[in-house]
C-alpha cells in the first residue's frame, strides 16, 4: 500500500509542530532552573501533588498523571525528598502502596515558582496568540490528545475520591 505522503501544507504544519515540541521544553526548563533549581518535570510532579487532595498521591497515580515510568518518578521524587519538597510514606489504606506528599516547603516552592512559570508560558506561548487562536490551540490539543491519551489519564484532573488517591477512610 502506498503511503499517504504529506501535502506541502501538512508538511509545513508538521515541521512547525516538531520545532515547538523541541524548543518549548528548553524554554520552560531554563526558567524553572534559574528561578527554583527545578526541571520542568520536577515542577510538574510538585504541581500534580499540589492539586491533589491533602497534596498526596499514590506513586502509581502520580506516575500516570506525569506520564512517567515508576523508576523515573522514583528517582525524581528521591531528589525532591532530599530537598525537603516531597516525602514518601506507606499508604495507610494499602501497605503495599507508597504515597508521595508535598511538604510545606514543597507547597511554598510551588507557590513561589508558579508566577514565573505562568509568565514564561504567557510570554512564549499564549501572548503570541489571539484569543481566537488560544481556542483553536485548545481544540487542536484536544484532538491530538484524544489519539495520544485515549484514556485521558495525563491531562484531566481527577476527582478527589478517585482510586488514585489514598486517604484514610
Amino acid at each position: 500500500m502506498e503511503p499517504r505522503w504529506l501535502s506541502d501544507e501538512e508538511m509545513t504544519a508538521w515541521v512547525r509542530l516538531v520545532a515547538v515540541v523541541e524548543l518549548l521544553p528548553g524554554v520552560l526548563d531554563g526558567q524553572l532552573r534559574r528561578d527554583a533549581g527545578l526541571t520542568h518535570f520536577d515542577y510538574l510532579v510538585l504541581a500534580m501533588l499540589s492539586e491533589a487532595p491533602r497534596r498526596t498521591l499514590r506513586m502509581t497515580e502520580l506516575a500516570t498523571r506525569t506520564n512517567a515510568t515508576l523508576p523515573r518518578l522514583s528517582h525524581v521524587v528521591r531528589r525532591l525528598e532530599e530537598r525537603g519538597l516531597v516525602e514518601r510514606a506507606p499508604c495507610p489504606a494499602d501497605g503495599r502502596a507508597t504515597n508521595a506528599r508535598l511538604t510545606d516547603s514543597g507547597w511554598a516552592t510551588v507557590r513561589a515558582t508558579a508566577p514565573g512559570h505562568v509568565a514564561t508560558v504567557r510570554e512564549h506561548v499564549l501572548d503570541a496568540l489571539t484569543p481566537e487562536q488560544v481556542g483553536q490551540l485548545s481544540a487542536i490539543a484536544e484532538a491530538l490528545l484524544t489519539r495520544l491519551d485515549p484514556d485521558r489519564r495525563l491531562y484531566v484532573r481527577q476527582l478527589a475520591d478517585d482510586p488514585g488517591t489514598c486517604r484514610d477512610r
